[in-house]
């Protein structure tokens, strides 16, 4: 009778279905595997947050942008040089020599560290002449601040400034940023002679027109000065020719050629009626040839240039 109770009822049903069987308890390497996922899942949040702050730092970047735009808006501001206690340097003739003779970029490093700008082209060497020594005090903020940027610069560009500063170049960087701040405090001449310029470094005067006739007359009459020597000779020779044609007959010998007073007279008449800045001796020559259409004047060429050239000087 015990068999037939309800647990052997329930343990002799085979078709009872699986939704009512019960839960199987999982084992412990099941249990181990479901951490490890919640573990991987933990990791992949940690990761997506990094990521995020990433991007949200990639973002803020932005800051610096505002940053630089007000660092241009002060770099805008007006110019202006303040009045120090020394002389301008371009007041100091030594020093107004040794700019003059620097290239713009040769000036940078020294205008940056006078105005803590580079400065532009048209206007560097100016500023840097008007420069009459820095407005604060030695040994304050603003003197370290340039102390330090003259340490930071080599002695080569050092060396530059104290020529253009006629200050000793000799030393270590350190005593040349001594000398040079020492200076810049307080601008004042070292006493030495003024520098001369050679006669090639001197603005050569431009010639008017005047003066260049003077000259062009001068090299002509230098040029011209043995053909004077020739023309006398041959006057020499044209008198003892005409000493000799004595024995011509008479009506031949009326018809001579020229004197030359006669040559002289003509070719003043011809330059008092011309212009003689567009003359030329060619035509001057021509004009005298023509007066004399009788007698081949080629021979006395010389003497008419010669006497042309002492009327107009």
């Amino acid at each position: 009778m015990s068999s037939s109770g309800p647990a052997a009822e329930g343990e002799g049903t085979p078709d009872q279905p699986a939704s009512e069987k019960e839960p199987e308890i999982p084992g412990p390497r099941e249990e181990s595997e479901e951490e490890d996922e919640d573990d991987d899942e933990e990791e992949d949040e940690e990761e997506e947050k990094e990521k995020s702050l990433i991007v949200e730092g990639k973002r803020e970047k932005k800051k610096v942008e505002r940053l630089t735009m007000q660092v241009s808006s002060l770099q805008r501001e007006p110019f202006t040089i303040a009045q120090g206690k020394g002389q301008k340097l371009c007041e100091i003739e030594r020093i107004h020599f040794f700019l003059s003779k620097k290239k713009t970029d040769e000036l940078r490093n020294l205008h940056k560290l006078l105005y803590n700008r580079p400065g532009t082209v048209s206007s560097l060497k100016k500023n840097v002449g008007q420069f009459s020594g820095f407005p604060f005090e030695k040994g304050s903020t603003q003197y370290k601040k340039k102390e330090e940027m003259l340490k930071k610069f080599r002695n080569a560009m050092l060396k530059s400034i104290c020529e253009v500063l006629d200050l000793e170049r000799s030393g270590v960087n350190s005593e040349l940023v001594k000398r040079i701040l020492n200076f810049l405090m307080h601008p004042k001449p070292s006493g030495k002679p003024p520098k001369k310029t050679s006669k090639r470094e001197k603005p050569k005067p431009k010639a008017t027109s005047k003066s260049k006739k003077s000259v062009k007359s001068a090299n002509v009459k230098k040029a011209d000065s043995s053909t004077t020597k020739k023309n006398q000779n041959s006057s020499k020779k044209e008198s003892e020719s005409e000493d000799s044609s004595d024995d011509e007959p008479l009506i031949k010998k009326l018809k001579k050629p020229p004197t030359d007073e006669e040559l002289k007279e003509t070719v003043k008449k011809l330059l008092a009626s011309a212009n003689l800045e567009e003359v030329t001796m060619k035509q001057i020559c021509k004009k005298v040839y023509e007066s004399y259409p009788a007698y081949d004047l080629t021979e006395r060429k010389g003497f008419i240039k010669t006497t042309v050239k002492e009327l107009i000087s």
